[in-house]
């Protein structure tokens, strides 16, 4: 059994399919897998959703072009998450936004009609697929309502506090540029620069290349 082959089988959705069954999809070719190298774009805004996706490992960002031109992150997904779920047997299933792999990505492929013929077979795979599917809509709208509700220091505020819990300090290390700090919390970088500036002037953080650093909160 090749690494592939092992993500398909402890995939949390398929988890109610036998792994005969399983396996002869992955022989027939019914199961693809389809591997995205960084930066490219997955699906366009208000292209046909045809397919179930699930993402053995990698990381997809859901995108959307500003007024400046400019892509700003809305919602991440990462492995064991699915994409078209939510839009596949709707009646105009066209994809919202555009949808990137942020890191190499290998996801699985499965057609609608044999998702369809999974359904009728096992209810019990069925069943979880509406609660998969039902859980994830609703963080992914909560999400996409969060970023487009907040302002920018409530975004960065939200941020800082996510990572002071995961790094257990208030000297927040940066693992990435300010660019891809910006993309993350949905905003163009010259607006983070600006409201990062404010924030050290109002006494909040003090920030440098490598770091930012929580003085306080409001």
């Amino acid at each position: 059994m090749t690494n592939i082959d092992s993500l398909i089988y402890h995939a949390t959705l398929l988890q109610e399919l036998k792994a005969e069954d399983i396996k002869r999809h992955i022989k027939n070719n019914r199961f693809k897998i389809k591997s995205y190298s960084k930066d490219t774009v997955i699906h366009f805004e208000g292209e046909t959703c045809n397919k179930l996706e699930i993402i053995l490992t990698g990381e997809i960002v859901v995108e959307r072009i500003d007024e400046a031109g400019g892509l700003l992150t809305i919602a991440e997904f990462l492995t064991n998450d699915i994409l078209g779920g939510n839009l596949l047997f709707s009646k105009n299933p066209q994809y919202p936004m555009t949808i990137t792999s942020k890191q190499p990505t290998v996801i699985l492929e499965i057609d609608k009609e044999l998702l369809f013929d999974l359904f009728c077979k096992n209810p019990f795979f069925l069943r979880r697929y509406l609660e998969y599917v039902s859980d994830h809509s609703t963080i992914l709208s909560f999400k996409i309502k969060s970023n487009v509700n907040r302002t920018i220091r409530e975004n960065v505020i939200s941020f800082l506090e996510h990572e002071k819990k995961k790094q257990n300090s208030n000297r927040i290390v940066l693992n990435m540029t300010k660019k891809a700090l910006a993309d993350k919390i949905g905003v163009q970088r010259t607006s983070l620069s600006r409201e990062l500036s404010k924030m050290k002037k109002d006494g909040i953080i003090d920030f440098d290349a490598e770091s930012i650093t929580i003085l306080r909160l409001p």
